[in-house]
């Protein structure tokens, strides 16, 4: 492979910044033609496409998102030379991660911890909805998306869904709440106000399913689609909750919250969505084949 011309890889971040070869050209004072010979310039050298045309934009391809992390870097350190001299020889990667906003922080924490304080990386943490994850994730904007709702697939489909950890569902609450006598399951369900995960969540079809058999009807406190949100009714003692043991591991552990029962028949699965790359970014190799399954 030839040696790569910085001036081509500086004319490449100004491209996929702009996404138009009309815009950057304009902003670097190019004509366009030359701006474009410079970039097939450089794609010859890698001996990969950059760009596919969308429109009449441009996007980058995965060589072109892993190009464009690498001149980032290059740049960054460039720039940063002065102030970084002793750390010039140190490169770092990142990782771009999107979480479901609903999603549990303490697992977020558990799966990232492995970087977390790496000199060598950086974590880019993004939230959203499913289907603003996987349209990042699609467009290689992320490299993995943490979610507790399974996508669905095709024949067609290239998602990737990696099983991280199984996790048991308690019905938990304050020690004033659950008192200090323990009581049966469908007792506390028929007797106490709960804190339930909003009605389109699968761990709130299970719990349904579960009173339905019971023959119960319970008393609803509040409802949530947020972990954190949850966590925050059960500790102001709104009632209580159906949730992880894992979102409120700290409060357990301090004693704030107490487990009054364990629902042995749900579960809260974790997943990683990734898709198929011929180029992964292969700081998930380690975090994936970890064992994230909460102690």
């Amino acid at each position: 492979m030839s040696q790569i011309n910085l001036h081509h890889l500086r004319l490449f971040r100004a491209v996929a910044t702009d996404g138009t070869l009309t815009g950057a050209a304009r902003r670097l004072n190019l004509s366009q033609s030359a701006l474009s010979s410079q970039i097939r310039m450089l794609e010859a050298t890698l001996g990969h496409d950059l760009f596919e045309r969308r429109g009449r934009g441009l996007v980058l391809t995965e060589a072109g998102r892993i190009a464009l992390d690498h001149a980032e870097a290059i740049f960054r350190t460039a720039e940063d030379l002065s102030a970084t001299l002793r750390e010039t020889g140190r490169a770092r990667r990142a990782l771009r991660v999107g979480a479901l906003g609903t999603l549990s922080r303490n697992f977020q924490m558990q799966f990232l911890r492995p970087l977390i304080g790496r000199p060598d990386v950086e974590v880019v943490l993004r939230t959203g909805s499913q289907a603003e994850l996987l349209r990042g994730l699609e467009a290689l904007a992320l490299d993995v998306v943490l979610t507790n709702l399974a996508p669905a697939r095709d024949a067609a489909s290239f998602w990737l869904v990696h099983r991280l950890a199984e996790q048991p569902v308690g019905l938990i609450g304050t020690p004033a709440r659950v008192g200090p006598t323990p009581r049966p399951l469908a007792v506390l369900l028929a007797q106490e106000p709960l804190v339930l995960p909003a009605p389109d969540t699968a761990l709130r079809a299970a719990f349904d399913a579960l009173t339905m058999r019971l023959g119960i009807t319970p008393v609803i406190a509040a409802e949530a689609d947020d972990m954190a949100m949850l966590r925050l009714l059960a500790r102001d003692n709104a009632g209580l909750a159906v949730i992880p043991p894992i979102v409120v591991k700290d409060e357990l552990a301090s004693g704030l919250l107490v487990e009054a029962a364990q629902l042995t028949d749900i579960r809260e699965t974790f997943l990683a969505i990734t898709r198929e790359r011929r180029f992964p970014n292969p700081l998930l190799a380690g975090l994936l084949g970890a064992s994230t399954t909460p102690p």
